[in-house]
């Protein structure tokens, strides 16, 4: 379980394709060693498991469902990845339950500067779309992030500068992709109402 609140990033040094998934290596300065291998770890949102780490180089293994369901079918050499490390007992939790199931990928459809912050125009698919409301919490890329408008194609987020900056949405363009997962508490209440019809 992770909060969506972001400290660390890391980059992509290598992509090795296998049979039926790829590993992937990422260079970071987070604090693991070998004693956390098995840890889970939050990777622009998707929660991996670390299998192996030498000179602050962490290896994990993508499963193909794993790569359908997120963006890392489009995952490149030298991106930029937003880390975080699983809650501990008794941690603050400063943004919302996230649990690093990416439910689908996003596309920005613009990025405006309007004073020191930033505002986000997303596109989501119709399927997803009917699970958001304004002013609810929603994680991309691993961030929990509050949703200020819902759009006919999807929403919009406002980014203030401490977030842009400890992030990599400053790393991102308009066409650039993100994981979404859309917050859990919001698709248990729409289950539970839907049952009851």
């Amino acid at each position: 379980m992770f909060n969506g609140i972001i400290f660390n990033k890391g980059i992509v040094k290598k992509i090795l394709k296998r049979p039926k998934g790829i590993n992937i290596f990422i260079k970071s300065d987070i604090k693991m060693s070998k004693k956390d291998i098995g840890v889970s770890v939050a990777c622009d949102g998707v929660c991996l498991t670390l299998i192996t780490i030498k000179n602050k180089l962490m290896e994990f293994y993508l499963s193909n469902e794993t790569i359908e369901r997120s963006k890392f079918k489009h995952l490149k050499k030298n991106d930029q990845i937003n880390l975080e490390l699983p809650l501990k007992y008794g941690q603050k939790i400063s943004g919302h339950i996230c649990q690093g199931h990416v439910d689908t990928v996003g596309k920005i459809n613009s990025i405006k500067k309007i004073d020191k912050s930033y505002l986000f125009d997303f596109h989501l698919n119709s399927k997803e779309k009917r699970n958001i409301i304004e002013k609810a919490s929603i994680c991309i890329n691993g961030i929990s992030l509050t949703i200020s408008k819902v759009t006919q194609k999807g929403f919009q987020i406002w980014i203030i500068p401490h977030t842009f900056k400890l992030t990599n949405l400053s790393k991102l363009k308009k066409g650039s992709f993100v994981n979404i997962e859309i917050d859990i508490l919001s698709k248990y209440v729409k289950r539970y109402i839907n049952d009851k019809k």
